[in-house]
C-alpha cells in the first residue's frame, strides 16, 4: 500500500475541496432516492420553503466534507484516517443529492459554501490534531445534531413532497449510522461548552443558509 506525505495528502485534500464547493462537481455512487417518486405539484411558498430546507441539507453536507477531510488530514491512527475517507466518500451522495433537489425546485445551493467549508475545514483538521479519540467525538456529536436537524426538516417539508422526503430519510440513516461507527471506535464524550457552541454555530448557518 502507498504511502502519501502530508504534502501528497494537502494536495489531494485541496482537490476534494474545490470539487466539493464546485456546482455539479459531485455524482453520487448510489441511487437518488427522490427517484421513487414523481414530482409533487407545490405552491410557490412551498416550493421555496422545501428549497430552503435542502439548501441547508446541502450546506450540512459540504460542511460534512470538510470536517471529514481535515480530520483525515491529520488524524494519527491510519484506521482512524480510512474510516473518516470512507465517511466522506458516502456523504458525497448526501452532497449530489441534495443539490440536485434544490436545482430542480428551482433555486439554488448556497453562496456561502467556500466560507462553510473553510471553517468546518479548520474545525476537523484542530480535531484531528487534539487527538483520535477527540476527533472521533467531534464526529459523533455533528452526526447527533445533523439527524436532530434532519429529523425537524421532515417534520416541517410539506408532506406531499415525497422527493425532498426521502432524501431526508436516506440521509438521516446514513448519518445515524456514521455516528455510531464513531461512538464504536471510541469517541470522546465532548465537554458541554463545546457542544453548546456547536449548537450555537449550527443555528447560525441555517439562518443564514436558509435564504442566501
Amino acid at each position: 500500500m502507498r504511502h502519501y506525505s502530508l504534502i501528497d495528502r494537502f494536495i489531494t485534500e485541496a482537490d476534494r475541496a474545490l470539487r466539493t464547493v464546485a456546482p455539479q462537481a459531485t455524482h453520487a455512487q448510489r441511487a437518488n432516492p427522490a427517484s421513487q417518486h414523481d414530482e409533487a405539484r407545490l405552491t410557490e411558498a412551498e416550493r421555496r420553503h422545501a428549497a430552503g430546507l435542502m439548501r441547508i441539507n446541502h450546506t450540512g453536507e459540504v460542511c460534512a466534507q470538510a470536517l471529514y477531510q481535515g480530520q483525515a488530514l491529520t488524524a494519527r491512527l491510519p484506521e482512524v484516517r480510512a474510516e473518516m475517507a470512507q465517511a466522506a466518500r458516502e456523504e458525497e451522495d448526501h452532497l449530489a443529492w441534495c443539490e440536485e433537489r434544490v436545482r430542480e425546485l428551482g433555486s439554488h445551493t448556497s453562496y456561502l459554501n467556500p466560507l462553510w467549508y473553510a471553517m468546518s475545514f479548520g474545525i476537523g483538521a484542530a480535531a484531528g490534531v487534539a487527538g483520535d479519540k477527540w476527533s472521533l467525538g467531534f464526529v459523533a456529536e455533528t452526526e447527533n445534531q445533523v439527524c436532530a436537524h434532519l429529523k425537524d426538516h421532515m417534520a416541517r417539508a410539506p408532506l406531499n413532497d415525497g422527493r425532498t422526503r426521502a432524501i431526508i430519510d436516506q440521509m438521516h440513516d446514513d448519518e445515524a449510522r456514521h455516528m455510531n461507527m464513531a461512538l464504536q471506535a471510541g469517541a470522546a464524550e465532548l465537554p458541554a461548552p463545546v457542544k453548546q457552541l456547536m449548537t450555537l454555530m449550527s443555528k447560525v448557518m441555517t439562518s443564514l443558509t436558509y435564504h442566501i
